[in-house]
């Protein structure tokens, strides 16, 4: 394989000058993470200076470095990719890898599961050729264009994911990937704080298909409210082609049957009129959605969706995103889900879903640990209070809250099912350490600013397991 950029394609690519020869397997603008050989992209943050780390870069391996400006304890020993903005210039690289290849570009949007959907398209496409896909969430004005820039040249399929919390956001994303194919997992009531409607985060969302040509391909979900909407709004943007996904009856790539278990489901799929059969390694009804839209993009790319659809077996939960552990408890063994990522409505109740699927061990209980949901603007306590039906329906012995806006559902809960609540996440770690027991399927969930990634490190840590409660 060759370089993935040289001093030569770099400066073609961002109208930069390099002050000596270089090559680069790789880019990073991190030194926490950056690898031997990578070039190193000094950007310029409201609150860091990645001019102020390029030292460490090279002490770190880096090849070069990407600047605009003489880095403090410069040599003239260093190779610079000398630019007139970094940020501009990230944009150049990205842009160009996206020129020089063939690879056929998918871009995945949505309220929820745009990262789990985007990485079982990286898998499943990864078994039909060379795949390219964005690193974990990077999704955002420098999240995209880094990943563009990272995408070889021999790249068959590029899978990115495009997130926002603001109109005009996706727009841009889109207009700098510019995807054959656009995927839109769902449209719900997220970032709301920052929108006047759920009609608007549609629209935001539909904002996709502006970088598409006519012979783009659009992914939607058929049993989401809004597909007439963002079907619409695809047509308006020229495209011709628009598969519906989902159990509904007009559904391009439709849910035949599947059978939901506690850690895995079977599911059966007609994509556009061909039987699949697969195992789904990841429980929920929502992931079997979301992997109905995975097939449907592939035979959007003309691949193989058969062989494509064996990688859900292979399938595993992202870190914060319903991965499990086994944890210690004082007689024996719990089970912890960890979906401290983030948190909406919608995928509060697939959790919850999730939750009652799974079986106990004897004299265990299933029990939620909810962090608040932010950005929801004016409806955010009716949301949180609304929370309280499916975890009565789903049987749910005991709620733990955490968050001002948590009092909402605290409060609509019968009081047999209150666990406790408290302001913040350290002091709910402490106090489900020492609620758990032996049995106990405990899962955790909540906006990604609510910190409950320090809950699931202390269970898994060394839980205290007095079982209390």
């Amino acid at each position: 394989m060759s370089a993935l950029w040289t001093e030569a394609t770099a400066d073609a690519a961002t109208g930069g000058e390099s002050t000596g020869a270089w090559q680069a397997s790789g880019i990073s603008i991190d030194t926490r993470t950056s690898a031997p050989g990578d070039l190193f992209i000094a950007l310029a943050g409201p609150r860091l200076d990645g001019h102020d780390y390029v030292r460490d870069a090279f002490a770190r391996g880096a090849s070069a470095a990407m600047v605009h400006r003489r880095p403090p304890g410069s040599d003239n020993e260093r190779p610079l990719l000398i630019v007139r903005d970094t940020m501009a210039a990230l944009d150049g690289l990205g842009i160009a890898a996206r020129q020089r290849g063939d690879a056929r570009i998918l871009a995945v949007t949505g309220s929820v599961g745009k990262t789990g959907t985007k990485e079982a398209l990286r898998l499943a496409l990864g078994r039909l050729g060379p795949t390219h896909a964005s690193a974990g969430s990077l999704n955002n004005q420098w999240g995209v264009p880094l990943s563009l820039a990272r995408m070889p040249a021999e790249t068959r399929f590029g899978v990115f994911e495009l997130g926002m919390n603001h109109a005009g956001e996706i727009a841009a994303l889109s207009r700098l990937t510019r995807p054959h194919i656009a995927l839109i997992t769902t449209v719900e009531p997220a970032h709301l704080g920052f929108f006047p409607s759920v009609a608007a985060i549609a629209d935001a969302k539909a904002e996709i298909f502006l970088g598409m040509d006519p012979q783009g391909i659009a992914i939607l979900n058929r049993d989401n409210e809004w597909f007439d909407r963002l079907a619409a709004a695809a047509r308006a943007a020229g495209l011709s082609r628009i598969d519906g996904f989902g159990a509904h009856p007009e559904a391009a790539i439709r849910l035949v049957a599947c059978d939901l278990g506690p850690d895995a489901s079977r599911v059966t799929a007609s994509v556009h009129g061909e039987t699949i059969e697969y195992r789904l390694t990841i429980p929920g009804r929502h992931w079997v959605i979301n992997s109905l839209g995975v097939l449907g993009a592939v035979h959007a790319a003309g691949g193989d969706v058969a062989r494509a659809a064996l990688a859900f077996a292979a399938m595993a939960p992202l870190a914060g995103r319903g991965r499990r552990h086994s944890i210690a408890a004082a007689t024996g063994e719990a089970v912890l889900i960890d979906e401290s990522y983030n948190a909406s409505p919608a995928s509060m109740r697939a959790a919850i879903a999730v939750l009652a699927a799974a079986k106990p061990g004897p004299g265990g209980r299933r029990i939620a640990i909810l962090g608040e949901m932010r950005e929801l603007g004016d409806g955010a306590a009716a949301l949180h209070a609304a929370l309280a039906a499916p975890l009565i329906e789903a049987g749910i012995e005991l709620v733990l809250t955490v968050g001002d806006a948590m009092r909402a559902l605290d409060d609509s809960l019968p009081a047999t099912m209150r666990g406790g609540h408290e302001a913040a996440a350290p002091a709910m770690a402490e106090r489900a350490a020492r609620l758990v027991r032996a049995g106990d399927v405990m899962m955790v969930k909540g906006s990604h600013g609510v910190g409950l990634e320090r809950v699931v490190a202390r269970l898994v840590a060394a839980p205290a397991g007095t079982g209390e409660g």
